[in-house]
């Protein structure tokens, strides 16, 4: 159980004094951080940073431009996502007509579900990570990052020509028989 102490405004050290009630732990790192301090700052932290940049845009361009820019970013990048989503069902397709497992191809199909809802969000910080994840080569990119970085993608060792070796093959010797003959 955690106990926050009272913050002291007098030194400015306000952030130094919070902190330890969102960690386990002195610091921060992957593995002290709070799951309730990730939904803090998901859904409270992201709306109010899209809330402050709409207002800011909104201030600068005028209210009628803002909502139209907003529903314009979320009707074009629903028709880019779909694009998409139809060119990556059509990849994983043709990797399983090649008898290939599709698991990139999976991915992707997962992080443009992502993309979707990103670009569908009103604010202009979900729509710039959604159409930054619209390129493909920055997806791909980005995915084969997170799996060599999780673990889960590793570097095969390379194939030895002796184990490629056709021109002995192993051959067993045995003798059989026919149960059916008898």
């Amino acid at each position: 159980m955690w106990i926050c102490p009272v913050p002291d405004l007098t030194n400015g050290a306000l952030f130094n004094d919070i902190l330890p009630c969102f960690t386990k732990g002195d610091g921060v790192s992957s593995e002290s951080m709070n799951p309730f301090f990730l939904f803090l700052l998901l859904f409270v932290g992201i709306p109010l940073i899209e809330l402050y940049f709409l207002i800011e845009v909104g201030s600068g361009i005028g209210a009628i431009p803002t909502i139209t820019l907003t529903v314009f970013t979320a009707v074009l990048g629903g028709m880019m996502v779909r694009v998409q989503g139809f060119s990556t069902a059509l990849r994983v397709r043709d990797a399983l007509g090649r008898e290939e497992v599709p698991a990139l191809e999976l991915l992707e199909g997962a992080v443009l579900l992502v993309t979707g809802i990103l670009l569908l969000l009103p604010g202009f910080i979900t729509d710039m990570i959604g159409f930054i994840l619209l390129v493909p080569p920055i997806r791909r990119a980005l995915l084969i990052y997170f799996l060599k970085y999780s673990g889960i993608m590793q570097r095969q060792s390379p194939v030895h020509p002796a184990d490629t070796d056709n021109s002995n093959p192993r051959v067993i010797e045995g003798e059989y028989r026919r149960l059916d003959d008898d």
